[in-house]
């Protein structure tokens, strides 16, 4: 899954020949899950067709104030689209629309869009070799950039005049990695990893049956997702689930036993920077294993067990900078068993759920949870959805840690 995914790109083109270039890259964008609607300038549209652009992004194409071909004359409202968009893009970005857009010249949709915009904003020239080389246009750079908004380099190459040098607009493949990049480099968890543990483990009784439990590994899952989103690089040991997810930030490593997930998380834990252990590890297991299917004879069977190693104590033993984080889902005297575990395990923060909370536990999509952390910090929510549960413990987890 790209970082792009489900981000609302507004892209902006103008009246340069680069513009042609702009279909691929509506296409890649949608391609990385972005959502895109795209403002021209009225000029621009002798490059690139609004119909093209407006096919490729399934969205209107706005390059005036007015639908004139309406009756009815709709108002495109230049501040909602600003408000829309969490990126802005401007490529190609000619040396007119620059100037214009470094000194506060306000003459079509597009440039009234860019005084609107509250979010990152990145442009991309294109223009011939003397035009990118004169010093008006390297002071529309400088005031640009000072403003806060972001240049994408143009390359060297063949240009329109037949000049061969610089001010040739970047690729569209080009253009989307420089975003991307630039968008990874301001995560907070840029160039950390964290190990989060999801799902049940399963304890063979013989090769038949086993012992386990109702977890669905969704909330494991989400708060992968939401590490991945800040940028983390996820390591998530997963017991049998059918939970999927597909990120290049996540790393699946599939186990089955308690033995199993044990021995995967200490491979990791020691390079790990944050360690989240949600799976609902068996406390206990078969102590001997029948290598043949038990046959149905008597009318009762006893199964012997014996205690699984404590995978959670066990990290807070050897723990040295990570910051430890477990779970308890508990039926009665919660609070108090929680806090018993945080002190005991070596733990920097508890998520406490109970079994009591209506919409709370395993097999559904919320959760109610209480944060407690190292310092007695109670912090109690209300009934969210698991993937809002996630994003606020990783959001606290930023807090303790000043990631």
């Amino acid at each position: 899954m790209s970082i792009l995914k489900d981000k609302n790109i507004l892209l902006g083109i103008t009246a340069g020949i680069a513009a042609y270039k702009s279909a691929s890259l509506v296409r890649l964008f949608i391609k990385a899950g972005a959502n895109v609607k795209v403002v021209m300038t009225p000029a621009s549209k002798e490059f690139v067709t609004p119909l093209t652009l407006s096919t490729l992004s399934k969205n209107p194409v706005y390059s005036s104030f007015v639908n004139e071909e309406d009756d009815n004359e709709i108002w495109n409202n230049h501040v909602d689209l600003g408000l829309w968009a969490d990126l802005f893009v401007i490529a190609p970005a000619t040396a007119n629309t620059m100037a214009k857009m470094a000194n506060g010249v306000c003459d079509n949709i597009l440039l009234a869009v860019y005084l609107s915009a509250k979010c990152p904003i990145y442009f991309a020239p294109a223009m011939d070799l003397d035009m990118y080389m004169h010093n008006s246009t390297k002071t529309s750079f400088e005031k640009l950039t000072s403003y806060g908004n972001k240049l994408i380099p143009a390359g060297t190459g063949e240009l329109a005049s037949g000049l061969v040098g610089e001010g040739r607009m970047a690729e569209p493949e080009e253009i989307v990695a420089f975003i991307v990049n630039d968008i990874l480099e301001q995560l907070p968890l840029r160039g950390k990893r964290v190990l989060i543990t999801a799902g049940p483990t399963y304890e063979a009784i013989d090769p038949v049956r086993f012992i386990g439990n109702h977890s669905s590994g969704k909330m494991g899952f989400e708060i992968a997702k939401a590490a991945a989103k800040l940028g983390a690089e996820v390591i998530l040991v997963t017991g049998p689930t059918h939970q999927k997810v597909s990120n290049n930030f996540i790393i699946v490593k599939p186990v089955v036993s308690a033995e199993d997930m044990y021995n995967e998380v200490h491979k990791h834990f020691n390079t790990s920077d944050i360690a989240i252990l949600s799976a609902a590890v068996a406390d206990y297991r078969p102590k001997n294993v029948a290598t043949q299917k038990i046959k149905k004879k008597d009318t009762t069977l006893t199964i012997e067990l014996e205690k699984t190693k404590d995978i959670l104590k066990s990290l807070g033993d050897i723990k040295r900078d990570q910051f430890l984080v477990g779970f308890a889902l508990e039926t009665n005297n919660e609070l108090e068993h929680a806090k018993g575990k945080l002190k005991s395990k070596n733990l920097d923060l508890i998520v406490l759920n109970s079994l009591q909370d209506k919409g709370a536990g395993f097999g559904v999509s919320t959760n109610k949870v209480t944060f407690i952390t190292s310092s007695n910090d109670i912090i109690e929510n209300e009934l969210k959805s698991k993937a809002d549960v996630a994003q606020d413990l990783m959001h606290l987890i930023l807090k303790q840690t000043h990631a």
